[in-house]
């Protein structure tokens, strides 16, 4: 069976780091190979100065370092850019990602992520964290 390939949002991988959180099993599922997780350059770039504002420095290199070596973690540069949200320009790296990567969803809880989903090419699947949570969360704590 081939393995889901998710986009995450900054907010949704940032939340799911925490073990503490209700959101952890994303990041559990991840480690266990439980999906492939797409992700750019400049995606990474976004995650590492969120990381390291929200958990410091030493954290942060621990986190990007680790998660760069798993074998279920897809690095993707697109060679094109959609440039289809126009109302927050710095979403569309995951949307360019999305595509770039042949993903089946990005999980995102910004609206303006959402918006893209009724375009009609190239077709976008977008799943809030709720949505998500109700695909996926069984399969990926068993």
């Amino acid at each position: 069976m081939t393995k889901p390939r998710f986009i995450l949002d900054t907010n949704i991988f940032l939340v799911s780091l925490a073990p503490n959180y209700k959101y952890h099993w994303i990041y559990k599922g991840l480690i266990q190979g439980k999906y492939k997780l797409v992700i750019s350059n400049e995606i990474l770039v976004e995650y590492q100065e969120q990381i390291t504002y929200r958990y410091g420095v030493e954290r942060t290199e621990a986190a990007l370092d680790f998660l760069l070596l798993l074998p279920n973690v897809i690095l993707k540069n697109p060679s094109f850019l959609w440039q289809l949200i126009e109302s927050d320009k710095d979403d569309n790296k995951f949307i360019d990602c999305y595509i770039a990567g042949q993903c089946d969803y990005i999980i995102s809880n910004d609206r303006h992520i959402h918006q893209i989903k009724n375009s009609k090419f190239p077709q976008i699947a977008v799943l809030s964290y709720e949505e998500f949570e109700d695909q996926y969360k069984e399969s990926f704590i068993s």
